[in-house]
C-alpha cells in the first residue's frame, strides 16, 4: 500500500526545508513526488517525506494559490516569499594601475627604396 498520493499532508525530513509541511501536487514515478506548501515547490524523493495521516482533495498539479488555501484549511500557514527581481551585474574593475587613453604616437614607415636596375 502506497501512502504518497496527490493531496497527501507530508513533513520534509531532509534538506533546507526539513521539518515544513508541504503537501503532494503530482507522483512522477515510484521514488519522486512534485511538492509545494511551506516548502520550496519542488520534485523531492519519497525517502525525505514523513506523511501525515491528512488528504486534501486538490487537483493533479494544482497551483500554488490552491495549494495555500487548501492548507489553511488545516491551520497551516504559508510565508509568501518575494522574488528579487534580477539586475545587471557591475562589471569587475581590474585592480593596478589606472588607464590613461593617451593619443599613441604614430610610427612612420620607412619608403621602399626603388631597386638599382641592374647594368
Amino acid at each position: 500500500m502506497n501512502m504518497i498520493e496527490i493531496g497527501r499532508v507530508c513533513v520534509k525530513t531532509a534538506g533546507r526545508d526539513a521539518r515544513a509541511k508541504c503537501l503532494v501536487v503530482d507522483v512522477i514515478d515510484k521514488n519522486y513526488v512534485l511538492i509545494d506548501g511551506q516548502t520550496r515547490r519542488r520534485k523531492c524523493n519519497i525517502v525525505h517525506l514523513e506523511p501525515l495521516d491528512k488528504i486534501l482533495q486538490i487537483g493533479k498539479n494544482a497551483g500554488h494559490d490552491e495549494v495555500v488555501k487548501a492548507l489553511k484549511e488545516l491551520n497551516i500557514e504559508c510565508v509568501e516569499r518575494k522574488t528579487k527581481a534580477k539586475t545587471a551585474r557591475p562589471k569587475k574593475q581590474r585592480k593596478g594601475k589606472a588607464k590613461v587613453e593617451a593619443a599613441k604616437p604614430t610610427r612612420k614607415k620607412p619608403a621602399r627604396k626603388a631597386k638599382k636596375a641592374e647594368k
